[in-house]
């Protein structure tokens, strides 16, 4: 066994090797310009391109034509977020959003409060869940846009979107899903979820970094976007500058590949993940952070009386392992998500995120279990 197990795969995933075959050659023979439209190494690149878009709609449920491709997830809602907004009609200037949102979401929308935009944050319960009839008693004639996470990145958690969705449709809103954790992890149909927008990225299922997608839905004349990258018109005038090819062909291998075994894979995880879950619940003064309604693969566990910094040095000396979101872990406060849902900075700081994927093994879960056990006991042993 190769130590560290990684179990952070809510902060990134391996390549599939396969997705690494297929990417090698635009890097070497098939290096053509996906622009370039007057010679086959452009023509070739282009064609690559396409087959890509036309893998990842299918993953989602789309058609080809509402994909536009991103330099990842951050971009894509930056993308849907500020190019809706920059594009309203005059009075409409309401947002919503959840406390328990991605920074990428929640920095975006505050960004538009200095433009004029009054912004609605819903709270949570402490299982991490929103209330869908405080959603409905926060729309107002001048709501433009709702903004909610098919899955939390930290808990888990899974929201009604597709009700949520309906409320927005309902009141003349759009609505824009950050489905980074969900999509390529479990089924996700953008059709039945109801949404408008849809933003991924290639890192979390198994492609390269630097590379995702936004889903614009296609027949709504509501949804005008502007482009916030400018200067050639690539994608349709939505996303200017070159295309990765590389990254885009590898973003198409991985949706064919989380496609292929979707529900066999998430079952397998659900099992590993059921097995450290409980395990860990059994340590004197550990608990659950989510709901029953979360992701397969997820489970978030606090430990009370011990110090989240000790816990933290102790367990990556051999499981490579989060406390929450990876673009937060640099900080020294704790997860705004778990604060959001009632823990105290202690606890939360306190705190393992379990993500696993792929390439978890029933080994890896049984070595997880001796060892975090192991360090929790010892440092409880040194705290009294």
């Amino acid at each position: 066994m190769d130590l560290p197990i990684y179990f952070d795969y809510n902060a990134s995933t391996p390549c599939f090797p396969e997705v690494v075959e297929a990417i090698l050659p635009y890097f070497t023979s098939a290096f053509g310009n996906a622009s370039s439209i007057h010679h086959p190494y452009g023509w070739l690149a282009e064609e690559a391109v396409e087959t890509a878009r036309e893998r990842v709609a299918t993953l989602i449920g789309a058609e080809a034509s509402e994909i536009v491709f991103t330099s990842g997830a951050t971009e894509a809602i930056n993308l849907g977020i500020k190019g809706i907004a920059q594009m309203a009609d005059s009075g409409k200037n309401h947002l919503i959003t959840i406390a328990t949102e991605h920074k990428a979401v929640l920095d975006t929308l505050e960004g538009l409060t200095d433009q004029g935009f009054e912004l609605t944050c819903l709270p949570v319960n402490a299982e991490g869940e929103v209330s869908l009839d405080q959603l409905k008693s926060s729309f107002r004639e001048n709501t433009l846009l709702v903004v909610a996470m098919l899955a939390n990145n930290e808990t888990g958690n899974l929201h009604p979107i597709n009700a949520m969705a309906a409320l927005a449709k309902n009141h003349g809103a759009i609505f824009l899903t950050d489905a980074v954790q969900a999509v390529g992890k479990i089924p996700v149909d953008v059709k039945e979820l109801g949404v408008d927008l849809l933003a991924l990225s290639g890192h979390k299922m198994y492609a390269p970094k630097g590379v995702g997608a936004l889903y614009i839905r296609k027949g709504l004349p509501k949804i005008k976007l502007k482009a916030q990258i400018t200067g050639g018109g690539q994608e349709r005038g939505r996303r200017s500058g070159t295309l990765n090819v590389p990254g885009i062909v590898g973003l198409g291998e991985a949706a064919v590949r989380c496609l292929d075994d979707l529900q066999e894979e998430g079952q397998r995880l659900l099992n590993l993940r059921n097995q450290i879950e409980k395990a860990l619940l059994q340590i004197k003064g550990s608990q659950l952070n989510g709901s029953s309604q979360r992701l397969p693969h997820v489970c978030n566990v606090s430990f009370n009386n011990i110090s989240g910094k000790s816990l933290m040095i102790r367990v990556n000396k051999k499981i490579a392992i989060s406390s929450g979101a990876a673009c937060s872990s640099i900080s020294d406060k704790p997860s705004h998500v778990l604060t959001a849902m009632g823990l105290d900075q202690a606890t939360a700081m306190a705190t393992l995120r379990v993500s696993l994927g792929r390439f978890t093994t029933a080994a890896d879960i049984e070595f997880a279990i001796e060892y975090i056990s192991g360090v929790v006991k010892d440092l409880r042993t040194l705290a009294s």
